[in-house]
């Protein structure tokens, strides 16, 4: 369906201009719809912020025409204004219209942020947000002037992106996992790196059962590493295991620590952990880390009305997607993970150095 009739129809939802037949058929698409579901939870969002700023711009217009009206009928006065008083006055007068202005941008910024948290068909659950982070159009702009130098001087062009994620390798020669979540939104994929430098890749396989899909970077620039300093947890976790993350909610990698609070994910999913660890849009796809330097699982999604309530896929399911993307093609046969640790004996500051080379931010548009 057309863009503007999706949003035409939605709007006669919000409106309860719908006959009751077409408002069961609506709902049960909504049910059945995780993009259409979370477009009305979007656009009853926009609208409520739109009639709120309303309100509040009605209101201050009610007060200075009040104002102006004391002053004209000589309940109150204002005192002549010479020299700087009157830049004061001037700047008093219309700075509302440029609060205004202002006060639209950011109003606009906020939203196309938040527009990206969307829900999964999988889990239906309202508090299971994907954490896939959409940079707005002033960021990118921001960022294209901050990296510019060095970019040029790298001699790799900066992508346009509209997502930003976490990934981070399974094998020397550019095999990432990420979510599956975050390139089902994305057609063109790049990698960068904590260098500033972009590479291009691709999806090899995803599975929306468990949120995972594997990529590989197809950059000719990019260069194999030696090794993994780490290595892939196989079977389970115990619960209260602790752990750390990193991952890119920001333009820089960002570290977590916390602890495995229960053995199953939302629902009672068994292929996912529950973790108590903060984590904010841009985190999905990122490692989790335990202390003996063992990925023990991938975040994925966290309970947006649970505070620090945080899911992650079970590292053993990278090893079982892995399995079928080899069954789908042999020459896939050559990706070998990590099946040691060179992190074990370090203490936590020389953990996370080692693993910063090895975790990308995942981009595209």
């Amino acid at each position: 369906m057309d863009d503007i009739l999706l949003i035409e129809e939605v709007e006669r939802y919000l409106r309860g201009e719908m006959t009751k037949e077409e408002r069961t058929l609506f709902e049960t698409r909504r049910k059945n719809e995780a993009e259409l579901d979370q477009l009305v939870v979007e656009h009853t969002y926009f609208l409520q912020g739109l009639q709120t700023y309303g309100s509040i711009k009605t209101f201050k217009h009610s007060l200075t025409e009040v104002e102006s009206k004391l002053i004209s009928e000589g309940l109150i006065g204002l005192s002549p204004l010479n020299g700087k008083a009157k830049i004061v006055y001037l700047w008093k007068k219309y700075k509302r219209n440029i609060a205004v202005a202002a006060s639209i941008a950011a109003f606009i910024s906020v939203l196309a942020s938040g527009l990206i948290v969307s829900v999964t068909s999988k889990f239906g659950n309202e508090n299971y947000r994907v954490l896939v982070d959409q940079i707005n159009k002033t960021n990118r702009e921001v960022n294209k002037l901050k990296s510019k130098n060095a970019i040029e001087k790298a001699g790799i062009p900066k992508p346009d992106v509209d997502f930003r994620a976490t990934g981070f390798l399974i094998d020397r020669k550019g095999y990432l996992i990420t979510n599956a979540h975050v390139i089902s939104r994305m057609k063109n994929i790049y990698i960068e790196n904590r260098r500033g430098e972009f590479f291009k890749a691709e999806a090899l396989y995803s599975d929306k059962e468990v949120d995972l899909a594997i990529l590989k970077i197809t950059d000719t620039a990019f260069k194999p590493v030696s090794s993994l300093p780490y290595s892939i947890k196989k079977g389970n976790s115990e619960l209260g295991e602790q752990f750390f993350t990193l991952g890119f909610p920001r333009n820089e990698i960002v570290y977590g620590e916390g602890y495995l609070s229960a053995e199953s994910g939302s629902d009672g999913d068994s292929s996912a952990y529950q973790l108590n660890v903060s984590a904010n849009p841009g985190n999905s796809g990122g490692p989790v880390i335990n202390g003996n330097g063992e990925i023990i699982g991938i975040i994925t999604a966290k309970d947006s009305k649970a505070d620090g309530v945080v899911y992650a896929a079970k590292s053993k399911n990278i090893i079982t997607l892995l399995e079928k993307l080899k069954k789908s093609d042999n020459q896939f046969q050559v990706i070998k993970t990590p099946n040691k640790t060179e992190l074990k004996k370090l203490d936590r500051v020389h953990q996370v150095k080692k693993m910063e080379e090895y975790v990308f931010m995942v981009v595209g548009n």
